[in-house]
């Protein structure tokens, strides 16, 4: 593959030593991803400076810096259509800030090989870091964050489209330092897709299991040992989960918060909390949003799809709800 080949020195720099891919190894990387598309079909709206909605993605700047805050659906589901979406409609990068797991090892054991997550670091994620956050801003970089972590990624029953961020006004100020436009977006459709049948709290009954999530849980660098809260659970496991027949997903990016000329300002600390708790909760609303409006979308379920789909062209965009 080559993820993180490339480097100008002796240490490697992932903001700094990523080399974009062309659009051929794009290409080569999406298509084992790409039935994707086909089976989620994934529909996508944002919201213009005026505050119009349109569909697809012309309301996400070209230009960054651009910060993405918004929800981490069951597994990061939602993260092939996005990635490949913004490449390919309009040949952005998004750069994800990731779990440690994927680039590093406390040590050897039951973990997947390093190389299982290359197409991740290939298209530019990196560990999570103030460092690797500084740089990415200060470079213009559209950047993508999930407060809310493993956590969210990793929920239980019922806590589906539930937020689990932390307290702290993590990313504010750093945005404001750098004037980034933060766009809060929801997502939706992993309950149209599985029904979960054990999740962590059931594996935590059965020893076996739960000597295997403490297994898996020691051999990764633990975030967040100093927060308070669920957000603070980072223990690694793989919930069980019944796939059903394909549903659709739902992504909604609202109205471009802007940051530009507010980094005075934002260095209260009131100030930064204050514009955090506008972000998820614009983030909240984006969620309840789309559960409403999906409910009137005609081709929700692949079967209405597919019909379409073969008299149209796999290409064609499904139609769906009214905006």
């Amino acid at each position: 593959m080559g993820a993180n080949f490339y480097r100008r020195g002796r240490h490697l720099d992932f903001v700094r030593d990523f080399v974009p891919p062309s659009t051929s190894e794009f290409d080569s990387v999406y298509q084992p991803y790409r039935w994707m598309e086909v089976a989620f079909n994934p529909v996508m709206i944002s919201t213009l400076e005026n505050g119009n909605i349109v569909r697809g993605l012309t309301g996400i700047p070209s230009e960054g810096p651009v910060l993405l805050v918004g929800y981490h659906m069951m597994l990061g589901l939602e993260l092939v259509p996005l990635v490949s979406r913004l490449w390919n409609e309009h040949q952005i990068v998004l750069r994800g800030i990731a779990h440690p797991l994927m680039f590093k090892k406390r040590r050897e054991g039951k973990m997947p090989v390093l190389s299982m997550y290359d197409d991740y670091r290939f298209m530019g994620a990196v560990p999570v870091s103030a460092t690797n956050f500084y740089k990415l801003l200060s470079s213009k970089s559209h950047v993508l964050l999930y407060p809310g972590g493993m956590r969210e990624a990793l929920h239980r029953k019922g806590e589906e489209y539930k937020l689990f961020w932390p307290e702290q006004s993590e990313f504010v100020r750093m945005a404001a330092r750098f004037g980034a436009k933060i766009i809060p977006f929801g997502t939706v459709g992993e309950d149209d897709i599985g029904q979960m049948l054990l999740d962590y709290d059931d594996m935590m009954k059965v020893p076996y299991l739960k000597a295997l999530i403490e297994e898996l849980t020691g051999e990764v660098e633990k975030l967040r040992y100093d927060t308070e809260g669920e957000v603070s659970n980072q223990d690694v496991h793989l919930p069980i989960i019944l796939p059903k027949v394909p549903g659709r997903f739902y992504f909604y990016f609202g109205k471009p918060i802007e940051t530009a000329g507010r980094k005075e300002e934002l260095k209260s600390k009131e100030k930064a909390h204050e514009l955090y708790l506008e972000v998820k909760s614009e983030v909240e609303r984006c969620i309840d949003y789309l559960k409403e409006k999906r409910e009137s979308d005609s081709y929700r379920n692949i079967m209405a799809r597919l019909p379409y789909q073969a008299s149209h062209g796999f290409d064609s965009e499904v139609p769906t709800f009214d905006l």
